[in-house]
Formats: structure tokens, sequence, C-alpha cells
């Protein structure tokens, strides 16, 4: 607990010397969640003046503020926090955030993969750092399922002068994703054509990786005027819109190409760091969706697929949480954190038993509550299904066959929802692919937790493709 508290003063105190880094600046409130090893809620972002031709609103998040839930949350929360022994090994990472930045409102109907429109799809963006006169010296960062576009809250310890992403030299962007709750247009956003402000909730249509994707690339070419970007960098979810991202964009005859300064056709992204992911959503991750999915439909508030948006299936949702939270991490990961701890000296069993790690999964479930909606969940991880870069493509080879920019793959050793393999095979795909591997006992979560690691590898990656 006091070294999350700690990790999270350090963050302060570092974005306190990004924030006169660039034309689009943030700065940050100074309330410190104790829950959390990152950034968190209390904190918010003020948009000061930027060149930006997009219209800034400064929102708070867009999913359902239920004031029953979040005091009922609150207190299981802190009555669970102090069941077993927290600190930074096996908490949430992101905490809990807030949505502030800019926003892009796309000029014309979204139009998706399916073939559904999108009036006036938005997204939510944060900059850090100065774009050079070139326009060129963009790294494009995507979150992964739950997080958001304030990268400092997740990767604080990769962002700042010096760091992997420096922002003496980068002009870097994060943008939360199409259908997420923190900004984005998403279930928990009013319908365009609404005049009482009804939510999509459920009517929200069904949105692709490659959507999410096409839309941040009009939004940089449009918004920012980026005139190339020199990396795309993510992990998980965000990893899969990296693959996404070089599929779109890393070709010299995409619709996004660009003139060289010869005035020779060059891809948009000049190179990808994805991790943590591979080339499509498999069986096994897609079940592991699923699993989750379910838990949310067998809440008696789904009410058989028209779950009310004022009071929604959040106990559904927090076990969903907590499934999640067991494939994001090890077997060796959860022994050697609870073995058979028990939160009384004299262990009870059956339903009232008194694990530690019991209670620790109904901690993470009840804490993510106040930072996430249920159908928002169901969108995003359905999303993440139709992760497969070879789908139109003529198979995942031959969709990257053509994709000449450099790419470095990182796996995690002891990942067992998106195993290391699947990263040794996306790598082979890149013509112009290698591999590196972090090691850690986190399993997937490695990518957020071994930040020292990510970020040498960055390093070294950029250094070599300047």
């Amino acid at each position: 607990m006091i070294g999350g508290i700690r990790r999270s003063v350090d963050h302060l105190r570092k974005q306190q010397r990004i924030l006169g880094s660039g034309s689009r600046v943030f700065t940050l409130g100074s309330s410190i969640g104790s829950d959390s090893s990152m950034i968190a809620a209390n904190d918010r972002c003020k948009i000061l003046p930027s060149t930006t031709t997009s219209t800034v609103r400064n929102i708070s998040t867009t999913f359902v503020d239920s004031k029953i839930y979040k005091e009922k949350s609150n207190s299981i929360v802190n009555h669970l926090s102090r069941s077993f022994s927290t600190d930074d090994s096996m908490d949430d990472e992101y905490g809990e955030m807030t949505a502030d930045g800019h926003t892009y409102v796309h000029p014309v109907p979204f139009e998706l993969e399916n073939g559904e429109m999108l009036e006036n799809a938005q997204l939510r963006y944060m900059t850090y750092g100065t774009l050079n006169e070139a326009k060129d010296n963009v790294i494009v960062v995507c979150h992964a399922l739950t997080g958001n576009a304030s990268l400092h809250s997740w990767w604080g310890d990769l962002l700042g002068p010096g760091q992997a992403f420096d922002t003496d030299k980068y002009f870097i962007v994060c943008a939360n994703i199409l259908g997420s709750c923190y900004g984005s247009t998403g279930p928990a956003s009013a319908k365009d054509d609404s005049e009482d402000g009804e939510k999509y909730g459920m009517d929200f249509p069904d949105v692709s990786v490659q959507d999410s994707v096409k839309l941040q690339l009009h939004m940089l070419q449009d918004d920012l005027q980026v005139k190339s970007i020199k990396c795309v960098i993510g992990g998980s979810f965000g990893g899969m819109q990296t693959v996404e991202f070089a599929a779109q964009a890393g070709l010299i005859d995409s619709p996004f190409a660009v003139d060289d300064s010869a005035g020779r056709a060059a891809p948009f992204v000049r190179s990808v760091l994805p991790i943590a992911c591979g080339s499509a959503h498999t069986a096994w991750q897609i079940a592991m969706s699923e699993v989750q999915r379910q838990a949310i439909y067998m809440d008696p508030k789904w009410n058989d697929g028209n779950p009310s948006l004022d009071d929604p299936p959040m106990k559904g949702l927090s076990v969903a949480r907590q499934i999640g939270m067991i494939s994001y991490r090890t077997p060796e990961g959860y022994e050697s954190k609870f073995s058979r701890n028990t939160r009384t000296p004299e262990p009870k069993y059956g339903h009232k038993a008194s694990w530690e790690v019991k209670s620790y999964l109904e901690y993470q479930g009840y804490k993510f509550l106040s930072r996430f909606d249920p159908i928002t969940y169901l969108k995003l991880t359905e999303q993440m299904d139709t992760h497969d870069v070879g789908r139109g493509r003529g198979g995942e080879a031959k969709a990257l066959s053509n994709v000449k920019i450099p790419a470095l793959v990182l796996g995690i050793d002891s990942d067992i929802l998106y195993p290391l393999q699947e990263q040794k095979d996306l790598a082979k795909l890149f013509p112009n692919g290698e591999l590196a591997i972090i090691k850690s006992n986190a399993g997937h979560d490695g990518f957020l937790l071994e930040q020292d690691q990510v970020a040498a590898h960055i390093t070294t990656f950029l250094a070599s493709h300047d």
C-alpha cells in the first residue's frame, strides 16, 4: 500500500516536469488515491489553450454514475482492503481514471466495417510533448481493454524528458478507443439523434478493431495534421490496435500513405511495437472473454438483454473483472502472494471461507465498479474478439507480407492469456520483424508491471530507427 502511494507521488512529481514541454499541455490535481499504484481517480487534467482545431470539452467520465453502487462498492472495497496485505505486485495497474484531454469529432458519418454509419463519431485523446515543424516526431500509444488516454496514469514511468517516451524529443498521442467510456463515443454516450440525451446502451453498433484504428488514423491526419508517425506502440488490446495500424498504414499503397521528402510514396506509420498479443484473437482468448460476458448475462439486472442504464448489471461486471484478474496473472504469482493464507486465525470454510485470495478478488471486482460500465465492457470484449489482421486481406501472412516497416514484437515469458508462442509467430509474419522477451512472473500484466524492461526495449528500438 505504502509503495503504491509512493509511486503515485513520484509520478505526480514527474508530471510536473512534463507540463511545459509542448503546445498541448495539462496540469494535474494533487489528490492521490490510497488503493492505486498509479495516478488515481481524483486527479483532473485541465486543458490549457492549444492549437488544436477540434472542439475541446472538459467532460467527466460518461459511464453510469450510480451513487448507490459507488457508495456500496467503496464501502466494500475499504473493508476488503483490510482483509489482506496489498502491494504493487497484485494491484489493478489502472487504478481509477477520468477522461480529460482533446476531442476529435469525425466531420462526416463514419462507416463501420459492417456497413453501419456512426454519426459524429468522436475520440477523446491526450498529447504530450511538442509536434515538430516536419510533423513527423509522433509516437502513438494504444491503451488496453479498460484503459484510457491518460498515458501518465498507467505507463507513467515511461513518460517524460529523457524517458522512453521522451517528451523533449517526441510528440506522444494516446486516444481512448472507440466504444469506450472515457470520452469517446460508446454505449454510455448519448445517441446523436436523441433530443432527451438517451444513451446508446445495447443499441451501440458492433465496432471492430479495424474501425477503431481507422478512426484514430483520421484523427491523426485530419485533426493533428500529422505527416508521419515514427512508431505505434501498445500492449494487450493496445497491441492488437498496433498490429492493425501496421496493416492499414504501414504500406506504401495504403489510403493513408504519404509522400516522403523526395516526393515518393511512403508509409504513414514508420514502425510498430506490439506487446503481448497475437495476429488474431484465438479460441482461448474468445473463451476467456465469453465467460466474463456470461457473468454479466447471469446478473438478474441483465434483464434478458435489455439492461437499465440507470441500474445496470454491476454485480455481473464485478465477477467479470475477477475472472479477468485471474487470467492477467499466473498460478505462481497467486501462490507466492496468497498461498493458503486466511483473514482469520481460525480459517472458515464453505461459503464463508476466509481465504485472502477470495478477499483480493472481491476487492478488485468491487473497486472496478467505480470506474467502468458493464455494457461498455461487453462491447469492448466483443471488439477484441474481432481482432484478426488477416480478415478481408487474404489471411494473416498475406496481410502483413508487404508491411516492410520495422516491427519489434514483445512477449512475456509467463503470459498464460496471450502465450509467448503467439508473439513468436507474429514476429515472423513481419518481413522486417524481430522478437524480444520480457522476463516476469507477473503474467500478462507484465507489460504494465515490468516498466523498466518495457522502457529499455522501447528506447533501444526507437533509437535504432531514427
